[in-house]
This record gives structure tokens, sequence and C-alpha cells, in this order.
């Protein structure tokens, strides 16, 4: 399964276009072929195009959403992606190779504000059925929710979250190392505040100082048309609760279709057998067979032969994302040929057989005439 789009990037669900385009310059210039030689690298360029192809374009990022890979799964991959290093200055190639400065205290500055929740992750199966025509499912969800008796803040109503005494409220602490060569500082996250430059003396009883409660609850959701396994639903804002006003989560639904006894799928297409008798394969018939839709009158040509595939249109799988457009239901036909014959039938059959000037033993070998009739 392909990594995350977002995740490559390394940006946020809701980041805006303009982040997503420097995300993607930024990255692009570390692992460019050109820049980068270590193993693995080339790969890791075409990957971070793909993303950017996908979630660059609106159309594409929004179908990516709501389906996963399987939503785009037709658009062309790392095709592009040198485009936009004809305006690098020297300062972008000078932090390509050597990395800016300050960056574990911007890091550490940033802790500081609102903090986005945990996206979630729930696997659910569904019926066969249910994956062809979808709609509305009823699921049950474990999830972060912001304590309602302290509104997230960790202290006890009546307080607030002091000052940290450890870095002092900057969030970072500072260390200097002599050596031969002189003093280096070294800057790092507060241990004691893990980078928020707050801690709370009097804790909130009701979610012990973390300012989040683990709740279950129970949301309806609503499956599109035509999903199939692996297929991945994204339901906005139900994943875990957010950091100091930061937003929530994700949820992200996975699905996976159980099989059915009587029908196989294959992309948009329905395989199933269908056993007929001799006659009905030599003289034709009209035969109630079924679908996904139910119950359809299905025509048996005239001297169908076995394993002969007739095909039902639109009897399909509806197309995901495009519910009018379906695929065909594919029936293979197996021929049924009797073992043994009531002595009327084989009386029959035999002068059938004098008929077409087939040599068959009396009163035996009919079943071997038969078996030639489907062999041309």
């Amino acid at each position: 399964m392909a990594r995350d789009y977002y995740e490559v990037l390394g940006v946020s669900r809701s980041a805006d276009q303009e982040e997503i385009k420097r995300a993607y310059r930024r990255l692009a210039r570390r692992y460019h072929p050109d820049v980068n030689k270590e193993d693995g690298a080339e790969e890791v360029f075409k990957e971070i195009n793909r993303a950017y192809e996908i979630l660059s374009e609106p159309e594409m990022r929004a179908r990516y959403d709501r389906f996963g890979e399987a939503g785009v799964g037709g658009a062309a991959a790392g095709a592009g992606g040198f485009q936009d290093f004809a305006d690098m200055g020297f300062a972008d190639i000078f932090e390509s190779f050597f990395g800016g400065f300050g960056g574990a205290a911007g890091q550490a500055g940033r802790r500081r504000g609102p903090i986005r929740g945990d996206d979630l992750r729930l696997d659910l199966k569904l019926g066969f059925k249910e994956a062809v025509f979808g709609g509305e499912k009823e699921i049950k969800i474990s999830h972060l929710e912001t304590c309602n008796t302290c509104n997230g803040s960790g202290a006890k109503p009546g307080t607030r979250p002091v000052t940290c005494s450890t870095c002092g409220g900057s969030g970072q602490v500072r260390r200097t190392t002599r050596t031969p060569f002189g003093s280096f500082a070294q800057v790092s996250t507060c241990p004691t505040c893990n980078g928020t430059g707050e801690m709370v003396e009097d804790r909130c009883e009701t979610c012990g100082g973390s300012g989040h409660l683990q709740e279950s609850k129970k949301l309806k959701i609503t499956i599109p048309a035509g999903v199939d396994n692996g297929t991945r639903l994204r339901v906005s804002g139900e994943g875990d609760a957010g950091q100091r006003g930061g937003t929530s989560g994700d949820l992200y639904v996975y699905l996976f279709v159980e099989e059915d006894a009587q029908f196989r799928r294959d992309g948009i297409n329905i395989l199933s057998e269908l056993k007929i008798t001799y006659l009905q394969a030599i003289l034709g018939a009209k035969i109630e067979v079924d679908t996904v839709d139910g119950k359809v009158s299905l025509g048996v040509p005239a001297g169908t032969q076995p394993n002969t595939v007739l095909t039902m249109e639109n009897h399909g799988v509806p197309k995901l994302g495009n519910p009018v457009s379906r695929g065909d239901h594919l029936i293979t036909v197996q021929v049924q040929i009797p073992t043994r014959l009531k002595p009327e039938e084989r009386e029959l059959v035999e002068k059938l057989a004098e008929m077409r000037g087939d040599r068959v033993s009396k009163g035996g070998g009919i079943e071997g005439f038969l078996g030639g009739l489907f062999r041309g």
C-alpha cells in the first residue's frame, strides 16, 4: 500500500497550495538525483514527485482525500518535478547541502502553538453487496476528546498553567560545551515542559492533567458504491482532539470486502457460474439467474458449449466516483452431462445418435455420445 502523500511531503491535511509547494521544493532539492547520490534517493524523489502531482491539483487532491490511492490510480506518476528548480537561489542550494541554522529553536517555538490531533485508523468489513452498492454504515470509534472540565488546559478549574521553571517559559534549554576549538552552544527542547513553556501544578481531576479523555462514540458514514478491498475513506475531524486549540485529526476507514459464495469480482465486473442441462445447451433456453440486482432472465443460445461466457451488460459493479457507469456480469456456462439415463431417455438419445450417424453401443456409451455433442 502506498504511503500517505501528506506524510511523504510532511504537511498537514489542511495545508494550502503554497505550503505544499514549499514542502515539495525543499524535499526535491534534498533528494534530487543530481544532488543526492545515496542508495534509494532516486526512489524517494519519485515518491515526492508523485505526492506533489496529486496534491497540487485541487480535483485530484479532493479525490485522494476521499478515496485514497484507489481514487487517483490512473494519474501519471513521477513525470514531473524539475520545473521548480529554476528559481532556486544560492541560499536555497546552500541550505539543501548544509541545513539551516537554529532549526531546533524553530521547532521548539512551533511546539508552543496549537498542535493538530493524531489521525486514527479503523478497519471495516463489508458484505459483497454492501461494497457494490454502498450505503450508510454505523461505526463505533474510541478517540481522545478535549476535557470539558478544564477545556483542554489540564489545570484544575480556577487555576492556570504556570511558567516552566526549567526553561523560564522559552520551551528550550541551552547547554554550552567547551572544546579545544572553542565553546559551542546546543539548544534543545525543554524536557520538563516538552517545549510548551508551561507546567500544570494543580491538575484537573477529571483528565489527570492531560487535557483529554478517551471517549467512545458512534458515527454514521456513507460508503460510496463500488468500493473494494483497501479503499480508504477519510472522515474529517473525527480523529484525536488537538492540543492548545489545535484542530482534531482525521479518521481513516480502511474497507475490507467479504467473499461471496456465489459471486466473484474482477475490477468492476462480476463473475459467476451457471449450470444447465445438456438439453438446455442443445436447444437453448430462457433461465432466471441470480445477479446482485436480483433475479434476471438470461437467454442461453441453442448449441451453447461448456465454459461459454455469457455477458449481462450493466449488471456489474458501479464505477467508484461515477456510479452511473457499471461493469458487466460475466457468466460461465457449465453443461451437466448425466451419468445415468432413464430407459425412455436412453431410447430417445439412441434414436438421435442413429439420425446423426454416430456410433454408440446399444444400452451403453450414451454419456460418451452426449459428451461428443459438446466437443464439436
